[in-house]
């Protein structure tokens, strides 16, 4: 497998609107091919009775499910807020600009 070059690192970078010196260049070039390299090897490995997977282990939904439970009333949400106008919170204004 052909290695990677610093102009196509180069190019990942300006890509990526990554600034990168003369010496990352080299660096990252070395790297990326290591990753690539790995990559294909994985590749070859695969077999094609084996699915395609996203996890190692099968997964289960381990949240609860969602239960309907009475919530607040308008009064009761509001009684602890320390201003309400027309039955909603009232709050300083944040932004100088006018409805």
């Amino acid at each position: 497998m052909a290695t990677i070059s610093r102009e196509e690192v180069a190019h990942l970078a300006r890509l990526a609107r990554l600034a990168v010196t003369d010496d990352e260049l080299d660096t990252f070039a070395g790297q990326l091919d290591v990753i690539l390299q790995a990559v294909a090897q994985v590749g070859e490995v695969a077999a094609v009775d084996v699915p395609p997977t996203s996890h190692s282990v099968p997964l289960t939904n381990v949240f609860r499910d969602d239960v309907v439970v009475p919530g607040l009333t308008r009064d009761e949400a509001l009684s602890g807020a320390p201003d309400a106008e027309d039955n909603r919170f009232r709050v300083p204004r944040i932004l100088d600009e006018e409805a």
